[in-house]
């Protein structure tokens, strides 16, 4: 809601919620109209696209719900728990000729545009390596009872838990990667629970994860997410002339760098002031720091409201977010002892912002 305030020309049509007190509870906050039921909200306005922000358990049965009904769909991260429903997805939406977006849609962001605008201008070279991580702290032991939204919701750390860091944070990077690389051909990862006996009721899924990347026309890229390393959101992307890199994943304005190589005397080395690299016109309506995040949430459903209007394939198309969840989901479910897991599904790179040519 604070991104959608900053998006001139998009309106909320309607609101529903399971909980009523919640739901009124919200509505009354952000002064939008709730529906008194989920068929009430899929008749609001025939022409709105339905952003699925529900838990990730509920995230099949109630796009598929939207997509049966003829709506398109912007959905909250993964598209399903399972890659064979998320496959049902994709091929329901296929054949009614509907829009299947997933969050996240920071790979639309002026940092992910600004390193994608390198990397085809060949600042770095050829790119050879790659360092992700979506590492957030020793999070069992942070005050996230005290974490509410504006609105008063509480973090449901609960839920956080049984999903997992991996399900709620790898696509942050993986979006960035597939959007510049393309398709992943290969995942080996291993997961683990390495912080027993959290609060409240399990199973818990893994709250660490490590994944090499192999790409059908990119890189190798290492990717972390954790609950239990200490906080680090960067990523560096080693070329042949030097480093790209970039601090901060959750924030659309952070600062994109490049390190030249160099020798000194014997010694070979990436420039210790590194030079910042910036696009030259403006980007995208930018939203100010609200606790770990500066993101812009409605890039996502802007974009595919202006594909609609256009008439032309979202840059989160459905290909991208079936991949993307495919590939979480192998790191997510990897375990102690995976092996090698090959990608049934491809997408191709993202279409660049036109700000980011």
């Amino acid at each position: 809601m604070r991104s959608l305030a900053a998006m001139p020309g998009i309106e909320v049509a309607g609101v529903f919620d399971l909980n009523p007190d919640r739901l009124q509870a919200f509505c009354d906050f952000w002064k939008l109209p709730p529906t008194p039921s989920f068929d009430a909200l899929l008749a609001a306005s025939p022409d709105a696209i339905i952003l699925n922000l529900t838990n990730p358990s509920a995230h099949f049965e109630t796009s598929k719900a939207c997509l049966d009904a003829g709506r398109h769909v912007y959905s909250e991260k993964p598209l399903a728990m399972t890659v064979e429903d998320a496959k049902t997805l994709h091929a329901l939406a296929k054949s009614k000729g509907l829009m299947l977006a997933s969050a996240p849609c920071s790979s639309l962001g002026e940092a992910a545009q600004t390193l994608g605008h390198a990397l085809r201008h060949d600042m770095a070279g050829t790119p050879r390596a790659i360092y992700a991580e979506l590492d957030d702290g020793f999070i069992p032991q942070a005050a996230y009872k005290k974490w509410l939204s504006e609105s008063g919701a509480p973090w449901p750390y609960e839920d956080e838990f049984q999903v997992g860091c991996t399900l709620e944070h790898a696509g942050y990077y993986l979006g960035w990667l597939i959007s510049w690389f393309g398709s992943v051909r290969t995942v080996v990862a291993a997961s683990a629970e390495t912080i027993p006996n959290k609060e409240g009721t399990g199973p818990f899924a893994p709250d660490l994860s490590v994944a090499t990347l192999f790409f059908e026309n990119g890189p190798v890229t290492r990717l972390t997410c954790s609950i239990t390393a200490p906080h680090d959101h960067s990523i560096r992307i080693v070329g042949d002339k030097g480093v790209l890199s970039c601090k901060a994943a959750w924030d659309n304005s952070a600062k994109v760098r490049f390190a030249k190589r160099m020798s000194l005397r014997r010694r070979l080395m990436e420039n210790p002031l590194p030079r910042r690299i910036k696009l030259t016109q403006p980007t995208h309506p930018k939203v100010k720091r609200w606790g770990a995040a500066a993101m812009n949430f409605m890039l996502g459903p802007a974009e595919l409201l202006e594909a609609l209007q256009e008439v032309r394939e979202c840059r989160l198309s459905n290909d991208f977010a079936l991949h993307m969840t495919e590939v979480t989901l192998a790191i997510q479910n990897a375990g102690e002892q995976s092996g090698a897991q090959k990608m049934t599904t491809t997408c191709q790179p993202m279409e660049p912002m036109p700000w980011a040519m």
